[in-house]
Parts: structure tokens; sequence; C-alpha cells
């Protein structure tokens, strides 16, 4: 898999079955296939744990939301501690490209979760957007948690 990317390295959990590699999630408490859109996301929720102090409890991984009667699933949702989100994340692969069509898709999103911060990256690129008043305005980097939920 990809080590080149923008978050520290960890101990990651890999075993093989089948064939196939799988991670553990820690958050979600169970192996998962090894993609490289997950090879980022593990990456990612170890950055926010370990560097960011979002607590683990209050992070959500690929739950369905409903956007206009359809079906879909976002990768992170950070919540603050009255449970409501924060900060929703996209992640794509190393090798995707992250373009309009990925804002548009994280900002359809938000259209039901309502966050005030958006993380998009691929794991080389990162791009951070506070929402405020319906405007998006470029951040250097995301916020530590107590930032994110003041």
């Amino acid at each position: 898999m990809e080590s080149s990317l923008i978050y520290p390295t960890f101990n990651v959990r890999i075993k093989n079955e089948n064939n196939k590699a799988h991670v553990f999630d820690e958050i979600r408490k169970k192996w998962i296939l090894l993609t490289p859109e997950e090879w980022v996301r593990q990456h990612l929720l170890n950055y926010l744990i370990n560097t960011k102090n979002v607590p683990a409890s209050l992070i959500s991984v690929e739950k369905e939301i409903n956007l206009n009667n359809t079906k879909k699933r976002y990768d992170i949702v950070i919540y603050n501690k009255n449970l409501q989100p924060v900060l929703l994340i996209e992640c794509k692969a190393p090798d995707v490209p992250i373009t309009e069509t990925t804002l548009e898709q994280t900002l359809r999103y938000n259209l039901i979760l309502g966050v005030n911060y958006l993380l998009i990256t691929n794991g080389i690129k990162e791009f951070v957007i506070g929402v405020e008043n319906g405007k998006g305005k470029l951040l250097k980097e995301l916020p530590d948690y107590d930032q994110l939920i003041a």
C-alpha cells in the first residue's frame, strides 16, 4: 500500500483472508477489506485521534444518510459532545484526484449534516474548508478537536 501519505504512519493491524488483505478498523471494531481508499481512511483516523485529539467515541465511519430519497454513505463524521456533527470528511484513494465533483459530493452530504468544517483528502493532498453562513473558506490545516467544537 501507499506509504507516502501526508498522515503519520502507525502500527496498522493487517491480516490476510482469502488471499486479500484486511485492516482492523478501531472505530468500527471489525476487519475491513484493505483498499487504497481504506488505507487513507485508516491513516486519517489515526491522525484525528492521536494528533488532533478527536475522541474515538465521537467518530462515525461509513454510515448511511438519505439524500433526496437516495441512500448515500459518508466516509467520516466527527461529532461534538452533544452528538451534533461538526466535521464531514470525504476520503479518496491516493491515485484519485480531488476534483470539483468531489467537492460537490461533499457539499451535497453537508446539506443533510450541516457541519462547520469539511475535509477532503486522497492522502496525498488535503483540503479543509470552514463553513460559515453558507460560505466556505479554505483553511491552512484542520483545527484541533477543541477548536472544531468551539
